[in-house]
């Protein structure tokens, strides 16, 4: 066996030989501590390394074991905080100049409750500033960069996760999902990402903000594995007394336990285009062909009548995405708006802009979107598309979506981060095509490693599932996993 190459197995089966004592949760925390010293210079995946923190918890892991006590789901393997999400004692950058050195004094409840289950927290992965693009780049370094190649995005913004666990760093991470931003970066980098139902996984409650109307973003787990995936989602999950208001009050069910009981029976509604979106034919194929591992395996697979026009709707993002961003950020632009990336600042302006009615008029939209959507779930077990439109773009590159086409925007380095005439929806519009409205309406997705593009990059199928049905995505991307497992082809670095 190479030095590395027990950082890919399973976090399932990594938490087996901590307990049995064939390697120390200390030894496998050394190990994957060296592995971001020899990968982090190429994919930026870390903005920081929490290693007095890993040492500590592995330590404390492996006493337990030591006197035999009982030790949590995560059993002592490693893994890592996206650098939205605060931990106690260390910085939260939120990729922004303006947090550079912010010390985060207490932890989010998932970051509670993975230190609890005996989660190894590594550090906090690469975002962009305050989340705001499907790629990871910010004024704080280099950009984030994608395993399988080192010139192209792994996606964003939990762009720093799919880097880690794309390059072998540990098998899972937490990421977050508010347009796609699980999904995404898990199809641009192949590996596995799963958001649950809006509330499944609770925030702290954070003040008046936390009452808004228009909260899409969801904490959710990435892995190489799907049953890694249900463990992390199993440890951050379920209701608690400080958690915001929307935050789902039953308890979880067990996203282990019947994992494996396969689709037989169920309908799925495919769609290559939900009948307005510019799709890469390539990428359509791909997903095409999966989907007949679905049908193999008694799945009923139908095309979707999707009888809306969703660009009627792009307005839930372009006003009430920019009318909150104004409000959340608006004190860093006044402060001094050359520290923030141009695109942001450029959002910022556009989110002052908007008129009451254009927002009253939006949130009306929105509510009837979720209804339509609703009335789908009546008739299928599962929603399938494209989860991207495209395969990942090179770092200085843009998809956008122009007359109806895909096309590739150029962008010098001044164009990135000192000046252009963009906010960040000119591009997020292509790659959130298929992934935004399932934040709008809260349903739980996944994006499933589905194939490779003739250039050698990852492509991936989305699923989404009725509400607080977290359990039959997991089961159908099982479904897929078995036969066309992704794990036997990895990125070399």
């Amino acid at each position: 066996m190479r030095k590395f190459d027990l950082l890919y197995k399973s976090a399932i089966e990594l938490k087996s030989l901590i307990i049995k004592k064939e390697i120390s949760s200390l030894e496998l925390t050394k190990l994957a501590l060296a592995k971001i010293k020899e990968t982090n210079h190429k994919t930026n995946a870390f903005l920081t390394i929490t290693e007095e923190l890993a040492i500590s918890s592995a330590k404390n892991v492996d006493d337990k074991i030591k006197n035999n006590l009982e030790i949590g789901l995560l059993g002592g393997v490693p893994t890592s905080i996206k650098d939205l999400e605060p931990v106690k004692g260390y910085r939260t950058t939120k990729g922004s100049l303006f947090l550079e050195n912010n010390i985060s004094d207490t932890d989010q409840l998932g970051v509670e409750r993975i230190k609890y289950e005996d989660g190894i927290i590594l550090g906090k992965t690469n975002v962009p500033e305050f989340g705001a693009s499907g790629s990871t780049e910010n004024k704080l370094g280099d950009d984030c960069r994608n395993p399988w190649n080192l010139n192209h995005t792994p996606g964003g913004s939990s762009g720093g996760t799919a880097a880690a666990v794309a390059s072998g760093i540990h098998p899972f991470g937490q990421g977050s999902d508010g347009g796609g931003s699980i999904r995404i970066p898990s199809s641009f980098s192949g590996i596995y990402g799963i958001k649950g139902t809006q509330g499944r996984v609770p925030r702290r409650h954070s003040g008046r903000m936390s009452w808004h109307p228009v909260n899409y973003s969801c904490m959710g787990p990435m892995s190489w594995f799907v049953k890694d995936s249900a463990l992390l989602l199993q440890a951050m999950s379920g209701p608690h007394s400080e958690a915001e208001p929307g935050t789902i009050n039953t308890a979880a069910p067990d996203f282990l336990k019947n994992i494996d009981n396969g689709i037989k029976g169920k309908k799925i509604a495919w769609s290559s285009n939900l009948n307005c979106r510019s799709v890469d034919p390539e990428v359509v194929d791909i997903n095409k062909n999966t989907m007949k591992i679905f049908e193999k395996h008694g799945a009923i697979v139908e095309d979707l009548n999707f009888d809306i026009n969703l660009n009627d709707y792009e307005e839930l993002d372009s006003i009430l995405t920019l009318a909150l961003n104004y409000s959340n950020n608006k004190s860093f632009y006044n402060e001094d708006p050359s520290k923030l990336m141009p695109h942001v600042r450029n959002s910022i302006e556009s989110g002052k802009k908007i008129s009451s009615d254009q927002y009253i008029q939006a949130l009306t939209k929105l509510y009837e979107l979720r209804d339509y959507i609703s009335s789908i779930f009546k008739k299928y077990d599962f929603i399938a598309t494209p989860t991207i439109a495209f395969t990942a773009n090179k770092i200085n590159e843009k998809h956008i979506v122009e007359n109806g086409k895909l096309k590739i925007l150029k962008m010098t380095q001044e164009d990135k981060y000192v000046e252009n005439n963009l906010n960040y929806s000119s591009w997020n519009f292509a790659c959130k095509q298929f992934t935004a409205l399932f934040n709008w309406t809260g349903h739980p997705g996944a994006s499933i490693p589905s194939g490779f593009s003739k250039n050698n990059m990852p492509v991936g199928l989305q699923l989404i599932g009725a509400k607080e049905n977290e359990v039959g995505v997991l089961q159908a991307s099982r479904v897929i996993e078995l036969e066309k497992p992704w794990q036997n082809s990895k990125p070399k670095i």
